[in-house]
């Protein structure tokens, strides 16, 4: 473990909240659609595909920043990457084609979201703290992306109604290059045990693509990316839709991250007692059952109250256990590339989940069997967690033993 300049809790901070600037800021981003399809030549559709795009790159960048990361230091990563989200915000607002919209808001905002993201966070925290508080501390700086769901969803919501979209989004962008000062901190990198016998980047690639239950863990992420992508990035446009106004759809995202700062706090204090697989496979049923209970019944302020917060106990409550079972198959030496690649399926789940929304809705009018494939991927998602093994990977056991 990598010995601290800083002081612990000024590390947990600092990174709490730069996970706070960046899922926050994200997770608001389905509040402009409405606006920018008005104001822009294109039309939601083309949204959608663009946002589906920054999902998929900010996957395929995940185990690369987390590679540079664990190579070059987590620090360097992050000011490198709240530079490019700044930028990419920026562009979002000026630029006027589908194709900009797609370059600048799905392939440059989606590389700098993933060298700011959450995940290089949790790595930083993995290497810092004993491994008897990895798990709980993950669900912090979880909780911190959920807390900034909570601020950003309102925030964004009243910028765009007072002052537009466009200085709306200029506004996200200053607030974002606060990541830069925030990722001082969290310098340095992962080391390795002096106790083991040494491994390179590629061996570790290697043996986790090889064990069944790393394999199994990187299925079951996709179906949290589907569900969280195409709820944040439709449900606010299926609310205008049924006729609610743009408001309900901010507080509709503040009730979700507002409530998965409990669930994130309560998943990682369960990972710290009981098994990470088997409460994973009860948190994704319990997913399909909220959903279905959601299309079933009449849509109203009140129903979308219940779900938003419902939906926030089970939101990013996933991430501190799928992380802690990485920590605990592998160890924290190369967490950043490996968690990453388990990001990267959360985010091709992501994108087919934004994309199809798109789809459906543009052939169908409605997204009714967007919901409905939601459920079916949630229960699929419980069945794939049960034979997961919470524990260390055969080669740690053997080194332990």
């Amino acid at each position: 473990m990598m010995a601290r300049s800083f002081p612990l809790p000024l590390v947990l901070a600092c990174g709490c909240g730069i996970a706070m600037l960046s899922l926050g800021e994200r997770s608001a981003f389905g509040l402009f659609q409405a606006d920018l399809v008005a104001a822009k030549p294109y039309g939601r559709e083309a949204f959608a595909l663009a946002f589906a795009l920054q999902n998929l790159i900010w996957g395929i960048g995940q185990p690369i920043a987390g590679a540079l990361a664990d190579r070059f230091g987590t620090m360097k990563v992050l000011m490198g990457g709240g530079i490019l989200y700044a930028l990419g915000i920026v562009g979002t607002a000026q630029l006027e084609s589908a194709f900009a919209l797609q370059m600048v808001f799905g392939v440059l905002l989606g590389f700098g979201m993933s060298a700011c993201s959450f995940t290089l966070v949790l790595s930083a925290f993995g290497r810092t703290v004993t491994p008897a508080k990895r798990t709980l501390a993950f669900g912090l700086g979880t909780a911190a992306g959920s807390l900034g769901m909570f601020v950003f969803g309102p925030l964004g919501a009243v910028l765009i109604a007072e002052h537009g979209y466009n200085s709306a989004l200029i506004a996200f962008a200053a607030l974002s290059l606060l990541v830069i000062p925030f990722a001082i901190p969290l310098q340095g990198r992962s080391v390795a045990d002096p106790d083991a016998p040494p491994q390179t980047l590629t061996a570790a690639v290697r043996e986790a693509m090889a064990y069944r239950s790393y394999v199994l863990l990187v299925i079951g992420f996709f179906v949290c990316g589907f569900h969280v992508a195409f709820i944040i990035a439709h449900m606010p446009a299926y609310l205008v839709d049924l006729g609610f106004g743009a408001r309900l759809g901010g507080i509709a995202i503040a009730l979700i991250g507002l409530f998965n700062v409990i669930g994130s706090l309560g998943a990682g204090w369960i990972g710290q007692r009981f098994s990470k697989s088997y409460s994973l496979s009860i948190l994704y049923l319990l997913r399909s059952v909220v959903i279905a209970a959601f299309v079933l019944l009449p849509v109203s302020p009140a129903t979308v109250i219940v779900f938003s917060a419902t939906m926030g106990l089970l939101w990013l409550s996933t991430v501190p256990l799928t992380s802690g079972l990485v920590s605990v198959m592998f160890g924290p030496r190369y967490m950043a590339t490996l968690f990453g690649i388990v990001f990267f399926s959360h985010q091709v789940g992501s994108a087919i989940g934004v994309w199809l929304g798109g789809v459906i809705y543009a052939r169908t009018g409605s997204y009714d069997m967007l919901w409905w494939i939601g459920v079916l991927l949630g229960v699929l998602a419980a069945l794939v967690h049960l034979p997961i093994r919470d524990a260390p990977s055969p080669r740690l056991s053997a080194l332990k033993g």
